[in-house]
């Protein structure tokens, strides 16, 4: 059979990702800081892009909200927080929406809303001193050889935000051109350094560390932490007893000292970077309903310069290299802001969605939080499934309950028995830790029993699963929770 080699003109229709749909889509997954970085950066580069300052706020409903007290008409502030979003035409033509723009904002017109719940900004910045830097500066204050000063940084540099030495020190030591003996001895003058037990490879060798600097030193617990650890994890301290020949008693007396110990050096310091959250959606209970306010705190109110406008007005009298220059730059302006108002709108929707899916949870509480997936809202607002996914990445919502990430809303479900509802995986974590909140420590439960308890509660869930809900919320296991301190 000969083969031969053909050529074939095909015609098809593929889609394709311009630059300008590129640009939507990255927006409609940004955060509110990121989206202000990114307008303030477009602001920078493209001149047609200007601050309007004379828009006018929606005052008719900041005074709804400030007399929420007095009471509001069923209906009506849910009529007023939809104006904000709807109020813009779907409907695309150039000419007329940048004419309209020199008077409208690039999104719904914001709500500027006085209220105790939203910190200052001053209390969402701070600067902590790391745990790198802290060392650093005492390190300062030793003296040591050259080598010896490189190693004792390679140390420091290598420390997990719990304050553990993660690299292997004969590599360390070899890096450093120093013997793994005086690196040993490093490596021990380190972990003696504030805070007490920094720098060791495990939390047998920090709580010994801190054993030994006790004021009052204990062999019997120093004894327990090194040849006994194993039995001191299990708090088998009746074996400790016979292995050691003291009386249960003073072993439980050497062992409550480690209530004091810090397993974990490093917890009290920052990771060098700001930490602080800034909703992007605000959620107040007005009357019987809920309204929804998009955050738009720092973001510039975006139109067109009417300079630019008057060269494009003025036609033949510009060149063409100016012409097309201010028509790129234009086109990449209004599409920008129309991607704005867009992403605007697509956040409210799904906003809107969530509260009518999860009305139980911001009148009730985590406990009524009901099985929710994608789909879902997607089906609801008429969006695909990737588009929602978008929309909640990143980004917070700010209710009257607290502050909670958009993706929390969305978690599976557990089936109730005996004809019960659905709940939410969130829900059955919050009743498992409100279970082992309320235990005796001296018996605490097992995960079968609250499997059990929680089957009383027509919740059908398995040991297993128990054990899995457990797990994620960093709850020990029965046995370790068990105190006989």
């Amino acid at each position: 059979m000969a083969i031969e080699l053909k050529t074939q003109l095909r015609l098809s229709q593929a889609p394709i990702m311009t630059p300008q749909l590129q640009q939507a889509i990255k927006l409609l997954q940004l955060n509110h800081l990121e989206l202000a970085d990114v307008v303030a950066q477009e602001m920078v580069e493209n001149p047609l892009l200007e601050e309007a300052f004379d828009v006018p706020e929606n005052k008719e409903l900041a005074d709804r909200l400030e007399s929420a007290e007095g009471g509001v008409q069923e209906g009506e502030a849910k009529s007023l927080a939809e104006n904000q979003v709807t109020s813009g035409k779907d409907d695309f033509d150039w000419e007329s929406y940048v004419d309209s723009f020199n008077s409208n904002s690039s999104a719904p017109p914001s709500v500027r809303v006085s209220n105790e719940d939203i910190p200052n900004y001053e209390q969402l910045l701070s600067r902590e001193e790391t745990l790198e830097e802290h060392i650093r500066w005492q390190l300062g204050f030793l003296t040591l050889g050259d080598d010896e000063k490189v190693l004792a940084n390679l140390i420091v540099g290598n420390l997990d935000e719990n304050g553990y030495f993660t690299a292997n020190l004969e590599d360390v030591a070899r890096e450093a051109r120093v013997e793994l003996e005086d690196a040993e001895e490093v490596l021990k003058l380190i972990q003696k350094l504030d805070p007490v037990g920094v720098a060791s490879r495990s939390i047998q060798e920090c709580l010994m560390v801190q054993a030994e600097l006790l004021p009052a030193r204990d062999p019997v617990l120093e004894e327990m932490l090194t040849d006994h650890w194993e039995l001191f994890q299990k708090k088998n301290f009746q074996a400790i007893s016979k292995a050691v020949d003291m009386p249960i008693e003073e072993v439980l007396e050497s062992a409550r000292q480690t209530l004091n110990f810090e397993p974990k050096p490093g917890r009290a310091f920052g990771t060098g970077g700001n930490k602080y959250i800034t909703p992007d959606i605000f959620v107040y209970k007005v009357g019987d309903e809920f309204m929804i306010v998009l955050n738009e705190d720092g973001l510039p109110k975006l139109r067109i310069s009417n300079s630019y406008k008057n060269i494009l007005a003025q036609g033949k009298r510009e060149g063409g290299e100016t012409k097309e220059y201010v028509q790129d730059k234009l086109r990449s302006a209004v599409w920008l802001i129309r991607s704005i108002h867009n992403r605007q709108k697509t956040i409210y929707k799904v906003a809107e969605s969530i509260i009518r899916h999860q009305k139980d949870f911001f009148e009730k509480g985590v406990s009524h939080l009901k099985p929710m997936i994608l789909r879902d809202v997607a089906a609801d607002i008429g969006m695909h499934e990737s588009t929602i996914s978008r929309v909640t990445t990143n980004k917070y919502m700010h209710t009257p309950i607290g502050t909670f990430e958009l993706k929390y809303f969305f978690n599976s479900g557990i089936s109730g028995s005996n004809g019960a509802s659905d709940l939410a995986s969130e829900s059955v974590k919050q009743m498992i830790k409100q279970l082992v909140d309320r235990e005796d420590n001296r018996k605490p439960l097992s995960d079968q029993k609250i499997a059990e308890i929680l089957k009383r509660e027509n919740i059908d869930i398995a040991r297993r699963t128990v054990a899995k809900y457990r797990e994620m919320m960093g709850i020990l296991s029965s046995s370790k929770r068990k105190s006989v301190l």
